[in-house]
């Protein structure tokens, strides 16, 4: 019995198409957080052209403490990556493991930290979730769309 239901999860597995960047237009937007004198901000545009482009930035009052430029297109292989400049360095890939209709999580396990990075969305309220790849040293960041 277990082998056949696992032969029919790897049956639907292939069978679904792959996910392209329109499946993701749910994470168009700003998006931005306030407490304590600290900020964060992070836009995403809408989906176009295969890619969707984003910058994230964050500080305290007045000043910018960091920022990164983002984007989200095909990688590689052909499959969807999460594209990260941190301070504007060179782009990191992280390859889209799991998405649903309000949900998306991209991992890079060969990355020092983070390696996962995950965004839930539930109305006009954004989670962006970074960690280890088992979990571990989770951060999280609850956004409001402005």
């Amino acid at each position: 019995m277990r082998m056949l239901v696992a032969s029919l999860a790897l049956v639907l597995v292939a069978a679904s198409p792959a996910a392209t960047v329109d499946d993701l237009g749910w994470l168009a937007g700003q998006w931005a957080s306030e407490a304590d004198g600290r900020w964060t901000e992070e836009s995403w545009s809408a989906p176009r052209g295969g890619v969707m482009i984003g910058y994230s930035r964050a500080g305290r009052g007045d000043g910018l403490r960091e920022f990164e430029f983002l984007r989200i297109a095909a990688g590689e292989d052909g499959g969807l990556a999460y594209l990260a400049q941190p301070q504007g360095q060179a782009p990191v890939a992280f390859r889209l493991v799991r998405r649903d209709a309000a949900s998306a999580t991209f991992e890079n396990g060969a990355h020092d930290y983070p390696q996962r990075i995950a965004y839930a969305r539930s109305g006009d309220t954004l989670t962006a979730t970074i960690s280890a790849i088992d979990g571990s040293k989770a951060r999280s960041w609850t956004y409001n769309r402005r």
